[in-house]
C-alpha cells in the first residue's frame, strides 16, 4: 500500500508536524493520484479547533485537492495515468439513493454508506479518512473531477470547495443578466463568488467590513464596494438587491442584510458562523423574500463549474506556502491576512 508524507495535528491546538500515512491500493473502479497542491479551507480550520464539534485525532485535514494521476484499477474508464484532477469534500456515497442518482452525493441519504467526507470522516476500509494534506490519495473514480488544462495548476485546488460552494448558489438562484447580486466577504469564498457572478452577466456589489480589498474587488469583477463599518450603509443600500451570497463565518445583522434585498430577493449563506444567529420573521414576510443556505454541489455539477471557470478564465488568487507554514496559516486566515486562499506545495513536505 502506498506511503506518503502528510502534515496533522494531534489535537485542537493544530500545531501541524509531518508524518507518514498509508493509503490503500485502488481497487478495480478507484484512482490514486499524486497531490500537488491543498488548499487551505476555514472549514479545515474550524474542523481542526473543534469549533463545529469533537474530531477524530490525529486529523490530517485538506478538501482541496488538486493533482497527476499515477495509478488505476482495472475497470477505471474515467481516469487515465497523467491526468490532471482534483477531489473536493468527498470521496464516497451509496451511489444508489434518489440524491445520489439525482447527482446530489452530498446530500446521500443512505444510513449504511452514507456520503464520506474527505478527512475525518469513516470510509469504505474502515478507517478514518485522511484529507489533502498529503502526497497522495485513493479514491473512487467517480469522485474525482478533471482539471481543464486552462485553469492555472497551481490555483486549481481551491475551486474544488470554493469554487463550487459559490457557484451552486450564484446558478440555482438566477444570477445572470439584469440582476443584481451582492457579496458579502471577500475571503477565500467571497473573491471566488465576484468572479463567478460577475462571469455569469450579473451586476456585482461587494459588502466587506472596510474598504481596504475595494481595488481587488472591482478587479474580480464588482461594480460597486461598500463597507460595513461605514454609519447607515446597509440602511442606504435598502431595496437594492436580487441576490445576496453572504461567505462570512461571523455573526451578521440578518434583519439589515434582508432589508438590502428587493421584493423577492433570495439572502443565500454559505458561512456557517459558529454560533447561531437570529432574524425577525417580518424581514422575510415584508417582501416576499426568502433566506436560503446552500452546501457545495454534487459531482457533476462540481465539473460543470471547473470547466465554467475554464471558459471563462476564472482562477482564485492564492498565496503558495510550504508543509512547515500550515501553523502559522491558520492563524493568519482567522486573522484575514491572506488574499485570498492559501495553498499548500506538497513538494516542500
Amino acid at each position: 500500500m502506498p506511503e506518503v508524507l502528510a502534515y496533522a495535528t494531534d489535537d485542537k491546538s493544530c500545531q501541524f508536524h509531518k508524518t507518514t500515512i498509508t493509503r490503500r491500493e485502488p481497487g478495480p473502479t478507484e484512482v490514486f493520484f499524486e497531490v500537488k497542491y491543498a488548499g487551505i479551507c476555514h472549514s479545515d480550520i474550524h474542523t481542526a479547533r473543534e469549533e463545529w464539534g469533537p474530531a477524530h485525532f490525529p486529523l490530517v485535514p485538506g478538501h482541496e485537492l488538486a493533482g497527476i494521476v499515477t495509478m488505476v484499477g482495472s475497470e477505471v474508464t474515467k481516469h487515465k495515468v497523467g491526468d490532471k484532477v482534483g477531489v473536493g469534500c468527498f470521496v464516497d456515497s451509496c451511489g444508489e439513493c434518489e440524491m445520489c442518482q439525482a447527482g446530489r452525493e452530498n446530500f446521500c441519504t443512505s444510513r449504511e454508506k452514507p456520503t464520506v467526507w474527505t478527512y475525518g470522516s469513516m470510509g469504505r476500509d474502515g478507517k478514518y479518512t485522511d484529507g489533502g494534506y498529503s502526497q497522495g490519495i485513493t479514491v473512487e473514480q467517480d469522485y474525482v473531477c478533471r482539471i481543464p488544462d486552462e485553469i492555472p495548476f497551481e490555483k486549481a485546488a481551491p475551486l474544488l470547495c470554493a469554487g463550487i460552494t459559490t457557484y451552486s448558489p450564484l446558478k440555482r438562484w438566477g444570477a445572470g443578466p439584469g440582476k443584481k447580486v451582492a457579496v458579502v466577504g471577500m475571503g477565500g469564498l467571497g473573491h471566488m463568488g465576484v468572479q463567478i457572478a460577475a462571469a455569469m452577466g450579473a451586476e456585482v456589489s461587494v459588502i466587506s467590513q472596510t474598504m481596504s480589498k475595494e481595488a481587488d474587488g472591482k478587479k474580480f469583477g464588482a461594480t460597486n464596494y461598500y463597507a460595513m463599518s461605514e454609519d447607515g450603509i446597509l440602511k442606504k443600500l435598502r431595496g437594492s438587491f436580487d441576490l445576496i451570497l453572504s461567505t462570512i463565518s461571523a455573526e451578521s445583522d440578518l434583519d439589515a442584510l434582508l432589508g438590502t434585498l428587493r421584493v423577492d430577493g433570495v439572502l443565500v449563506d454559505v458561512g456557517l458562523p459558529e454560533h447561531p444567529s437570529t432574524f425577525r420573521f417580518g424581514s422575510l414576510i415584508g417582501g416576499n423574500k426568502a433566506m436560503a443556505g446552500s452546501n457545495i454541489g454534487g459531482i457533476a455539477e462540481t465539473q460543470e463549474m471547473l470547466d465554467f471557470c475554464a471558459e471563462h478564465g476564472i482562477a482564485p488568487q492564492v498565496e503558495i506556502i510550504s508543509g512547515e507554514e500550515i501553523t502559522e496559516a491558520y492563524d493568519k486566515v482567522v486573522g484575514s491576512k491572506v488574499r485570498y486562499r492559501y495553498v499548500i506545495d506538497t513538494s516542500t513536505f
